[in-house]
């Protein structure tokens, strides 16, 4: 039984795979209480193996929200330095298993240690925009994850969240009264040998496609 649990996040103890599982399931609850989460086609995240979900990003609630039915294994994310600043905020974000990145310019040290997590065999999810959109829409992607993808040598997952923005805009306060529905739709997984094979570029644009078009049936265009 604990093997089953500590394949679903290799390298972490049981004890924190069970806290972290807690936490999840705390966060789906509020979620869906609040903004009435609504998560479609999670169960293409492949149980096993080295995985990057590559998302758009809204606000705070966008690793929770994409992450909270993604029972089969646990994820890894990516926060900006900046939140890990104080003890207490910066414990928890560890306990979560965040990955600090720079919020300016490429971040050797961060691309590094997510290609150590993938390498155990983990799910990382990032956000190809770098930093949550001012406006809601779909920023472009960061020419320097291109680097990343070709270094992971995994399968890309596509995912898109909608929602959100309105839900917790970019500088202000969140909203708990009358908030918006907060919805997303995954999309089926890309092998890496399809992804890359017209060079690291193509395969940033290729997934910055996907994630796009994900948006865009969310949006219900």
């Amino acid at each position: 039984m604990f093997q089953r649990l500590r394949d679903k996040h290799p390298g972490s103890s049981v004890p924190h795979i069970i806290g972290w599982r807690l936490c999840q399931f705390a966060s789906c609850v509020v979620l869906r209480l609040l903004y009435r989460l609504e998560v479609r086609n999670y169960r293409v995240v492949p149980a096993r193996g080295p995985v990057l979900i590559a998302a758009n990003h809204q606000s705070f609630l966008d690793p929770p929200a994409v992450g909270c039915r993604v029972t089969t294994r646990q994820l890894d994310f990516v926060a900006r330095s900046g939140l890990f600043g104080a003890k207490r905020s910066g414990g928890f974000l560890a306990f979560l298993n965040s990955i600090p990145v720079a919020e300016e310019g490429p971040d050797a040290k961060a691309i590094k240690e997510i290609i150590r997590r993938l390498r155990m065999g983990r799910c990382v999810m990032i956000f190809p925009e770098g930093s949550r959109s001012p406006t809601g829409e779909i920023q472009p992607f960061k020419r320097g994850v291109a680097l990343l993808v070709k270094r992971a040598e995994c399968p890309v997952v596509p995912a898109a969240i909608d929602g959100a923005f309105e839900a917790w805009p970019r500088g202000r306060r969140p909203r708990v009264w009358r908030a918006p529905k907060v919805r997303v739709l995954y999309g089926d997984p890309i092998p890496y040998e399809e992804l890359m094979a017209g060079g690291a570029d193509a395969a940033l644009a290729r997934v910055e496609r996907e994630v796009r078009a994900l948006h865009k049936q969310l949006r219900g265009h």
